[in-house]
């Protein structure tokens, strides 16, 4: 079996891979990609997670720059993306509307200006590991399979398939072990958002973000909660109690969340192929709903389904530390910490309608550790994105685009210090990974090392 040799190999290709790979080849590693789609962008792309939400605490702080953010204004320039908007839903601070197809050319050129080896339709098919340590990874391509060695690896994956496969710990879902729902996204165009935007103002009963309708004249309307009348007299055989649309990129397209697939394990092939099916059903579905009862869609059209259906949540691997929801609440500070994030705690129901959200302390942002992204017994490993050591209710805000692009930075610039300074990723000195995180831009609450 042929071998290609690495500082880092980064295992997945969404906005945590993205920037994880960045991070370590501008810190000097010689770094691959490795990504089992024909492009990069993960949730943000293949399941039209859209929009970005949120960079900011729910006080206006921007609690998330770097990499992220250097994305943010580069699509800016591309016309891509309008930048942070204020949330007219109620949620958070700010959504960041982008262009995904924008994206995914731009995340091409910045790994190819970093000089990142970009490997395409690789999945990760066995890892190969001893007393703890990683000395292979096998990736399956189209010509056969063939090893990648690499001193540093990066899981992220999403699910945790690396750190699994090399026989790192983890757990899954809530106490019951369920999982938070699956939602098949879907854009339509032809919406006269201008009549969505008149009916809420007749209307504002039937809304979620009722203090905020008053001001839609001067604000771009970003989201929607509500037509919970239309949507209680449709009684569609879908575990939502009302709509949710994101308006954008275009000025007659809105981004639908309102698929909600329960009681299925990502984690199971077959039960997963369910869910892609019972997913584009609801699609089709609603659709239909939303051009015959809800005003503004009596004439838009279905423009794009998700390449598969969103993933919330499947493994969480275990690390030296696991985040919980009470550091999230209080605003928990840490001394080594990597990242940020001012999302309040966002849990999907796993098994019925809902959603249950809970609120940072004074509209503040917490930290995330770098335990956090060190899984338990494997010592030349880390994580990022939605599989970190956390609980189920705190992994409800680190799954976040811009959190999980934190996380990856964080991530990337840590396996660059382990390659280069020959040690265990549990051993990599946090002051220097601080201080590179600092010339990357991150925000970690502070300035300089003391």
């Amino acid at each position: 079996m042929l071998e290609h040799h690495y500082d880092v190999a980064v295992l997945g290709g969404g906005p945590a891979g993205i920037n994880a790979a960045l991070a370590a080849a501008r810190a000097g590693a010689k770094t691959i990609l490795v990504e089992r789609y024909g492009f990069l962008g993960g949730m943000s792309t293949l399941a039209l997670v859209y929009p970005w939400m949120t960079f900011h605490s729910a006080s206006g702080e921007q609690v998330i720059h770097g990499i992220a953010q250097e994305i943010v204004d580069r699509l800016i320039q591309l016309h891509a993306s309008p930048g942070h908007l204020r949330d007219t839903v109620g949620f958070v601070h700010t959504l960041t509307p982008y262009n995904p197809e924008v994206y995914k050319v731009l995340a091409f050129q910045l790994l190819e200006d970093a000089k990142v080896q970009l490997l395409l339709h690789a999945m990760v098919a066995d890892v190969e590991s001893e007393q703890g340590e990683i000395k292979f990874v096998t990736v399956q391509t189209k010509n056969g399979r063939f090893a990648i060695r690499a001193s540093a690896y990066v899981d992220a994956s999403g699910d945790g398939d690396v750190a699994y496969l090399a026989g790192a710990p983890w757990e899954k879902g809530n106490d019951e072990n369920k999982v938070q729902p699956l939602t098949m996204k879907f854009r339509m165009r032809g919406v006269r958002i201008d009549q969505i935007k008149q009916y809420m103002k007749d209307h504002p009963e039937e809304f979620y973000e009722k203090s905020l309708i008053s001001q839609l004249d001067e604000l771009p309307l970003t989201g929607v909660m509500g037509f919970y009348r239309q949507w209680k007299k449709a009684d569609l055989p879908i575990p939502r109690d009302g709509v949710l649309l994101f308006t954008g990129p275009g000025e007659d397209e809105v981004l639908v969340n309102v698929s909600r697939v329960s009681g299925l394990d990502p984690l199971n092939q077959l039960e997963l192929s369910s869910a892609e099916v019972e997913g584009r059903y609801q699609v089709m579905m609603l659709e239909r709903f939303l051009r015959d009862a809800v005003p503004g869609f009596e004439n838009a059209y279905l423009s794009q389904v998700g390449t598969q259906i969103g993933i919330r949540e499947t493994r969480r691997i275990l690390g030296a530390y696991i985040l919980n929801g009470e550091d999230v609440l209080s605003a928990r500070r840490f001394d080594d910490v990597i990242a940020r994030s001012g999302y309040p705690v966002d849990i999907h129901n796993p098994e019925g309608t809902g959603i249950t959200s809970n609120f940072i302390k004074e509209g503040g942002a917490y930290d995330i550790p770098y335990r956090c992204i060190v899984p338990q017994t494997i010592t030349n490993l880390l994580l990022a994105g939605r599989c970190i050591s956390t609980t189920h209710e705190a992994q409800a805000t680190t799954r976040l685009t811009p959190s999980c692009m934190a996380i990856g930075q964080a991530a990337g610039a840590a396996a660059a210090l382990a390659a280069k300074l020959d040690c265990k990723t549990g051993d990599v000195p946090i002051d220097k990974l601080q201080e590179l995180l600092l010339e990357g831009r991150a925000n970690l609450g502070f300035t300089k090392i003391t």
